[in-house]
């Protein structure tokens, strides 16, 4: 498994995610089994967010780690409605309740809304102060975004990122590696769909004795300042996603990937899922 600094720890290029989970009681047995797992294979980093199953998946994140709280860096999220002076303590004060733990390593804004960046900032810092969470960030921001946020206490930014949805590496990616600033890659597998389809990347995956949701982990952290999130309940998944981190494409593979999906020209707009 190869590392990255965020917020002064060195955490694992790839970690786990938990949108969608929370939703359905019937699978919490599964979903509590699998972050576990991917706690025991190296994953310690958990990626979640007050409104993923609004506060769901911080209850079954909160019974994976409970007992175990000190092998896990934690990172949430806080809703745009509740990033205000007062919102902010609130929603972390569930979330800290939600999850069982007294701190949040890391805790980001969800994306922008309607509060102006220096109060939520402000709100943030307090927290900090307080003991509440370790370090802050955001999600969803793109240059300009950062540029007006302007501020070298934020810790990472998480954005959308994975072969087909390449758009960050036209400024963002390169703005935020000058600086210094980690890049979390959300969906790297593109929520599994019709990436993982694609015949160069399962060409690329059969070359290697890999799947195709690894090439994609792989090719998401081929480069340091990145870190992937995927979700995965079932166990063999949760295997194969620990397991790309030892994986290593070629430069012969990362051009297939270039030529099957091109990276960006120009400027677009940051994309959301």
């Amino acid at each position: 498994m190869r590392y990255v600094k965020l917020a002064g720890n060195e955490v694992p290029a790839i970690g786990q995610g938990t949108w969608y989970m929370g939703e359905d009681p019937a699978r919490r047995a599964a979903e509590v089994a699998a972050l576990q797992q991917g706690i025991d294979l190296g994953m310690s980093l958990i990626d979640t967010a007050e409104m993923y199953a609004e506060g769901g998946a911080e209850t079954v994140v909160g019974q994976a780690i409970a007992g175990r709280r000190e092998q896990v860096f934690l990172v949430s999220k806080v809703y745009p409605h509740n990033a205000s002076q007062r919102g902010v303590p609130a929603a972390c004060e569930r979330s800290l309740k939600r999850l069982g733990t007294d701190v949040i390593d890391l805790y980001l804004l969800h994306w922008r809304g309607q509060y102006p960046l220096e109060e939520t900032v402000e709100a943030f810092e307090r927290l900090r102060e307080q003991g509440k969470i370790r370090r802050w960030g955001v999600s969803n921001f793109d240059v300009d975004d950062l540029r007006e946020l302007h501020n070298p206490d934020c810790a990472t930014n998480q954005v959308l990122y994975n072969p087909a949805q390449r758009g960050i590496e036209f400024d963002l990616l390169p703005w935020s590696r000058q600086r210094g600033l980690p890049t979390m890659a959300y969906c790297p597998l593109a929520q599994a769909g019709q990436l993982l389809q694609h015949p160069v990347i399962a060409e690329i995956a059969e070359r290697h004795g890999a799947t195709p949701a690894q090439v994609s982990l792989a090719w998401v952290t081929r480069d340091d300042g990145v870190i992937a999130i995927p979700k995965a309940v079932a166990p063999e998944h949760v295997q194969l996603n620990a397991a790309a981190g030892a994986l290593t494409l070629t430069s012969e593979d990362l051009r297939a990937i270039d030529r099957a999906f091109p990276a960006p020209k120009r400027k677009q707009h940051l994309a959301m899922v």
